[in-house]
C-alpha cells in the first residue's frame, strides 16, 4: 500500500509579482514589454503618451528611479498609470540589484526578490499626484516665460521656412485644394482615426504619417501618401519598411547644419527628399501641408489643450507654438471633426426620406372624402380576394 503524498501549501506573498524589464530609456523598453512585466525605468516627469504605452503593454507595475512629477510642469503620465490601477513607485533606490529578466515583487514601497528586499521607493497614488500637480501648476509662469524666449529665438532662425515655406521640398503627391490628414502617434490616436473614417472614405484626403503614425494608417487599412520622419529617430519610433515603400513621398527632417543619413532608406528602394529645420517632425508635416495649399488640415493624435501641449515634446515647444499660429486657420482636431462633418448624403438616405414622405402623403389623403372614395374600390378588391382564398382552402 502506497503512503499518501503530502503536498505543502503554497504561500502566496502579498503585492504584485512579475518579470523585471530593466531599461532607463522608456521608449526603448516599450517594444520589449509583455503583459504582467514590471517596468524598471528612469523617466523624469512621465508624459501621457509614454504612460499610455505602458498601460497598453499590460505592465503589472512601474518602478521609476526618477520622480514621476518633478514640479517643473504638470505632466499627465502618472494619472494615466494610477487610473489604470497600475502600482507605481518613484524615487527608487537600489535598482542596480534588479536584474533584467528576473522575477521580482512590489509591495508597500519595496521591491523584493523572493522574500529579500532589494530596492525601496515612494508609492505614487492619487493623493500624491493631486498634491504635486497643484505645486507643479504654480511653476507654469516660469515655463511660459521660457517658452516666450525660445519662440523668439526659433522665429529668428526659422523665419524663411515658417513664414514663406522656403526650404520645404516639392512632393509628388498633389496637395493643392485637397484636405490633408496628419497622423501622429499619440494618446488615443487609433480611436480618433476610427471616428473620422467617413471623412477619410468620402473626401479622399492626402494622408501624412509622422514617424510611427504611418503604421497607424496602415493598421487601419489606409495607405499613407507622405511619410515624414526624423533623420536621427530611434528604431522604435521609425516607421516600418512597408509604410515607407507604399508611400509616394518620404520626407526626412534633418537638423540645421547636419547631414542626412539615409543609406538604410535607399537600401529599401526608397528615394527620400530632405528638409533642413529645427522644427519637430510633427510641425514639419503641418508646414508641408500648409505650403502645399491644403484646403483643411485634420490632426490625429496631436495635443490640443494647454496641459497636453506642455506635457509633450518639451524640447520642441517653440516650434509647436509657432507652427500652430501659422496653420491655425486650417487646423482641425480629429476629436472635433465628427461634430462639424456629418458626411455626404447617400442615395439610401434620399430613398428613406422619399418613402417617409409618400407614407405621410398617403395617410393625409386617406382621411379626406376623396381619399375615402379612392379607397373603396381597393377595399372591395381586397375583400373579394380574401373571400376567394377562403373558399378555395375550404
Amino acid at each position: 500500500m502506497k503512503s499518501p503524498v503530502r503536498t505543502k501549501n503554497r504561500v502566496v506573498l502579498p503585492g504584485v509579482s512579475g518579470t523585471a524589464r530593466v531599461e532607463r530609456r522608456t521608449h526603448v523598453l516599450l517594444p520589449r514589454l509583455r503583459p504582467g512585466d514590471i517596468a524598471v525605468i528612469d523617466h523624469l516627469d512621465m508624459d501621457r503618451s509614454t504612460a499610455q504605452g505602458l498601460v497598453d503593454a499590460g505592465v503589472a507595475a512601474v518602478v521609476n528611479v526618477s520622480p514621476m512629477i518633478s514640479g517643473r510642469y504638470p505632466n499627465l503620465g502618472p494619472e494615466v498609470l494610477t487610473g489604470a490601477g497600475i502600482p507605481v513607485l518613484d524615487r527608487v533606490e537600489g535598482t542596480d540589484a534588479i536584474e533584467d529578466g528576473s522575477t521580482v515583487r512590489v509591495h508597500d514601497e519595496v521591491v523584493y526578490a523572493g522574500e529579500t528586499p532589494i530596492a525601496m521607493g515612494r508609492e505614487v497614488d492619487g493623493r500624491v499626484i493631486e498634491e504635486e500637480m497643484a505645486d507643479a501648476r504654480l511653476g507654469l509662469v516660469t515655463q511660459l516665460e521660457t517658452l516666450t524666449h525660445n519662440s523668439a529665438e526659433f522665429l529668428r532662425r526659422e523665419q524663411d521656412l515658417l513664414l514663406h515655406g522656403l526650404g520645404l521640398p516639392k512632393t509628388a503627391t498633389r496637395i493643392t485644394g485637397r484636405p490633408v490628414v496628419v497622423v501622429v502617434p499619440g494618446h488615443e490616436h487609433r480611436a480618433e482615426l476610427a471616428s473620422i473614417k467617413a471623412f477619410l472614405r468620402e473626401q479622399n484626403p492626402v494622408l501624412i504619417g509622422v514617424d510611427r503614425g504611418a503604421d497607424v494608417l496602415l493598421d487601419a487599412g489606409f495607405r499613407p501618401d507622405i511619410v515624414v520622419l526624423a533623420d536621427a529617430v530611434e528604431d522604435s519610433d521609425r516607421p516600418s519598411a512597408k509604410a515607407m515603400r507604399v508611400a509616394r513621398d518620404v520626407v526626412v527632417r534633418v537638423e540645421r547644419g547636419g547631414r542626412a543619413h539615409t543609406d538604410h532608406l535607399e537600401r529599401l528602394g526608397v528615394r527620400p527628399v530632405h528638409v533642413e529645420t529645427a522644427a519637430t517632425t510633427e510641425d514639419t508635416a503641418l508646414l508641408l501641408a500648409d505650403a502645399g495649399h491644403a484646403s483643411v488640415i485634420v490632426g490625429v493624435g496631436m495635443h490640443a489643450t494647454l496641459d497636453e501641449f506642455l506635457d509633450r515634446q518639451r524640447s520642441g515647444l517653440a516650434s509647436t507654438y509657432l507652427t500652430r499660429l501659422k496653420v491655425g486657420h486650417l487646423l482641425v482636431d480629429a476629436r472635433a471633426l465628427p461634430t462639424v462633418y456629418a458626411g455626404r448624403v447617400r442615395p439610401r438616405h434620399l430613398l428613406l426620406v422619399l418613402l417617409a414622405g409618400l407614407i405621410a402623403l398617403g395617410a393625409a389623403i386617406a382621411v379626406t372624402p376623396v381619399g375615402q372614395e379612392w379607397a373603396e374600390p381597393l377595399t372591395r378588391l381586397v375583400t373579394d380576394l380574401t373571400d376567394d382564398l377562403q373558399g378555395l382552402f375550404s
